[in-house]
């Protein structure tokens, strides 16, 4: 069943980054970023629940420019492959990045701030490898809340 946006859950953007870039990620400073497939892992458990994806799209668009997390200083530079989403009350967001990190190079330190993960953005070189990391992530994570 594919969760309503207002919802609670867990959610993981694949982006793209067509060319090597260097970003300013707030407090993280300056990063070299590859060319590449990039997947961001976060949480939506407050009251717009999933509708942060939203958020972060139109960050990506240009249409909002706040810039509140790491991920938001990034996204201008990327485009959307995908976007996974488990509708959850529980707190999956560190297994869900770990169990990507076990597969991908991660982006230390970026988006977990909050927690005690090496990192909540990782890389892949090839689409089909991000994709198939992160939906089996996802998958993994919908057992436990079935």
């Amino acid at each position: 069943m594919q969760p309503q946006r207002n919802e609670p859950g867990i959610y993981t953007l694949v982006l793209f980054l067509p060319e090597p870039s260097r970003i300013a990620i707030g407090s993280l400073g300056i990063i070299d970023f590859a060319s590449g497939f990039y997947s961001y892992t976060g949480s939506a458990m407050g009251p717009g629940g999933l509708k942060r994806v939203d958020r972060h799209i139109q960050v990506l668009e240009g249409i909002k420019t706040t810039r509140r997390w790491h991920i938001d200083y990034l996204l201008p530079s990327t485009c959307l492959v995908e976007a996974f989403t488990t509708r959850t009350t529980l707190d999956l967001e560190c297994r869900i990045a770990r169990a990507i990190g076990k597969r991908l190079q991660a982006v230390p330190r970026f988006g977990c701030s909050d927690c005690r993960c090496n990192s909540h953005l990782h890389f892949a070189s090839e689409r089909q490898e991000i994709l198939d990391t992160v939906a089996a992530a996802h998958s993994e994570a919908a057992q436990i809340v079935e």
